[in-house]
């Protein structure tokens, strides 16, 4: 069953497309929307899980998410699982990524705004040029362990 999707939604989805100088296609639209809706980085997997059943192939997803990230609308981020995870870049801020959490246990991932990256006088008395990503692990809320507490 296809879910129909919501004008407004479609149209800004369009705008931001024709903006980058791309084209508007259904699956274009479908994958930027989805992104933009999502609350989280998402997997190419996910998206699939997400799109598939509204007829779109998984090579077609991936191309997309191709041309979107080339296009500097999405992030793509690696957190160390050897996963690809895709998000909305912020066009309000640099090209530097903001945090992401990653839970040892279960693999969830967290976005962490509001944390923001060391400003350049930092960086350089530390010797960094640019960060490129910033990583989080720890443990979640729910698989926190709590035997002996």
């Amino acid at each position: 069953m296809t879910k129909k999707p919501d004008v407004d939604e479609v149209e800004l989805a369009r705008q931001i497309l024709r903006a980058v100088g791309l084209r508007s296609t259904p699956a274009r639209i479908a994958v930027l929307s989805a992104l933009r809706k999502a609350t989280k980085p998402q997997t190419h997997a996910e998206l699939s899980d997400l799109l598939v059943p509204q007829g779109f192939d998984k090579a077609t997803v991936f191309r997309n998410l191709t041309d979107l990230t080339d296009a500097e609308l999405v992030s793509r981020t690696e957190l160390g699982d050897h996963v690809w995870r895709f998000e909305i870049r912020d066009p309000e801020h640099d090209r530097s990524s903001h945090p992401h959490f990653v839970c040892v246990e279960c693999g969830i991932v967290s976005c962490l705004e509001g944390i923001s990256v060391p400003d350049e006088k930092v960086r350089k008395s530390h010797n960094i040029s640019r960060v490129t990503e910033i990583l989080v692990k720890g443990h979640c809320t729910v698989c926190e362990p709590s035997a002996g507490r």
